[in-house]
C-alpha cells in the first residue's frame, strides 16, 4: 500500500492515518468538517489535499449511520482500488450497500476493537490499535486484493486481525461493548443527584464501573442506533437477572429463616455466575487470564513517584504486569497496586522497603 484516503478524521480515522503516515504511506484526509481534516493534517496524519487519482485504499471512518452513504459516494467516483470502513457495526452498512446495487467485491467491513473516552483528532495516537483485535468481515465476494490491503492496514497499525461473520460480530460487540456501556451509564446516572457526602466516598470500584460512561453521548447514539436489537436482547436478560437479585435482597430482609436462606442462595448464584464470567475475560496480550499477586505501595501525589517505583522494580529484576492507582479522598496521597507474578511479590516488597517505600499489607 503506497497511498490511502481517510474519510472521517475523528479519533479512529486520524489514529489509523497517523499509523500509516508513520510507515511511509501517503495519506489523504477528508472530513465533512474541513477544519477537522486540517487539524489531523497538522498532527502529521497526512495531507488534506485531494489525491490526483485513485488511491490504493479508502478508509471510511464515519458514524455507522453515515458509513453506507460515504462509501457509496467514494465507490461511485472511483476513489480507490479497495474500500473498507471501521465502524463498530458491520451487518447494517453491508446490507445498505447491497440495497444500493453496488459491487461489493472491492469492499470489506472492518472494526478495530480499540478506542478512548475522548473523541476527535486531538485524541488520536498512532499506537491506538497496537496489540488490539481488528475484526475483518470478508464474504465470498470479497476480492483477494482488497482483503490483502485490509490486512496490510492492520499490520501497519500493529493490531491483531480477527476474521468473523458480520452479523456474528454485531452480536459479539453488543455483548462485550455496547451493552456494558449502557450498564455503566445506568450505574453512573445514580450519582447525578446523590448527596455530596455519598459521592465523596467513591473509591476505585465505582471508578472502574463508571469509567466508560464518560464517553460522548452523540457518538453512542449513532452506535446503538445501528445495533439496537442485539443490545436490547442482552439488556432484557440483564433486567431479568436484576429482578431476581432484587427479590433475593428483599428476602434477606425477611424475618422468616427459609426466606432468608432463599435470598442468600439467590445472591450467591449471581455472584458465582459473575465470577465464572469474569475469569473468561482475556488477560494480558489476549492470553488466558492469570492470577497475579498485588504489592500495594503508599505514595505521595508528587511528580516522579511512579517513575521511581518502576525504576526500583526494574533494579530488583521484577516485571510489573499491570498497575492500578487509587487516590485517597481529600489527601494528596494514593495507593499504587502493582500486579506481579506470585513468585516475584516477596522479592519486590523487600526491594521496595529497602528503598524507603511504605508497603501496605
Amino acid at each position: 500500500m503506497r497511498t490511502a484516503l481517510v474519510l472521517g478524521t475523528g479519533l479512529i480515522g486520524t489514529s489509523a492515518a497517523l499509523a500509516l503516515a508513520q510507515r511511509g504511506v501517503v495519506v489523504h484526509l477528508a472530513d465533512h468538517d474541513p477544519g477537522q481534516a486540517r487539524t489531523a493534517a497538522a498532527l502529521g496524519a497526512g495531507t488534506d489535499e485531494e489525491p490526483e487519482g485513485p488511491v490504493d485504499l479508502a478508509i471510511v471512518a464515519a458514524p455507522p449511520a453515515h458509513v453506507a452513504g460515504v462509501l457509496a459516494d467514494a465507490m461511485r467516483r472511483g476513489a480507490a482500488r479497495g474500500y473498507l470502513d471501521v465502524a463498530s457495526v458491520k451487518g447494517g452498512p453491508r446490507r445498505e450497500l447491497q440495497a444500493l446495487g453496488l459491487d461489493l467485491s472491492a469492499y470489506i467491513g472492518t472494526h478495530p476493537m480499540s478506542g478512548r473516552e475522548k473523541s476527535g483528532p486531538l485524541a488520536a495516537t498512532g499506537d491506538l490499535f497496537e496489540g488490539r483485535p481488528w475484526v475483518l468481515t470478508p464474504t465470498r465476494d470479497t476480492d483477494t486484493e482488497v482483503l490483502n490491503l485490509a490486512l496490510e492496514l492492520v499490520s501497519h497499525c500493529r493490531a491483531v486481525p480477527v476474521v468473523m461473520d458480520a452479523d456474528a460480530h454485531d452480536r459479539a460487540v453488543a455483548l462485550v461493548s455496547h451493552m456494558p456501556h449502557l450498564v455503566s451509564s445506568l450505574v453512573a446516572a445514580r450519582l447525578e443527584h446523590a448527596e455530596e457526602a455519598a459521592v465523596r466516598l467513591c473509591g476505585q470500584g465505582i471508578r472502574d464501573v463508571t469509567r466508560i460512561a464518560a464517553s460522548e453521548p452523540g457518538m453512542w447514539i449513532d452506535i446503538l442506533s445501528a445495533n439496537p436489537g442485539p443490545v436490547a436482547d442482552l439488556l432484557t436478560d440483564v433486567a431479568s437477572d436484576l429482578e431476581e437479585t432484587v427479590q433475593a435482597l428483599r428476602s434477606l430482609q425477611s424475618s422468616d429463616d427459609a426466606k432468608r436462606r432463599e435470598g442468600v442462595g439467590g445472591i450467591q448464584d449471581v455472584l458465582r455466575r459473575g465470577n465464572a464470567g469474569q475469569v473468561r475475560v482475556p488477560g494480558k496480550h489476549g492470553a488466558a487470564p492469570r492470577a497475579y499477586e498485588v504489592v500495594a505501595v503508599l505514595i505521595d501525589d508528587q511528580p516522579g513517584q511512579l517513575a521511581r517505583i518502576f525504576a526500583d522494580a526494574g533494579q530488583a529484576g521484577v516485571n510489573i504486569e499491570d498497575v492500578r492507582i487509587e487516590h485517597a479522598t481529600g489527601q494528596q496521597a494514593g495507593l499504587v497496586q502493582l500486579m506481579v507474578e506470585p513468585k516475584s511479590a516477596v522479592v519486590l516488597s523487600s526491594a521496595l522497603r529497602e528503598r524507603g517505600w511504605a508497603i501496605r499489607q
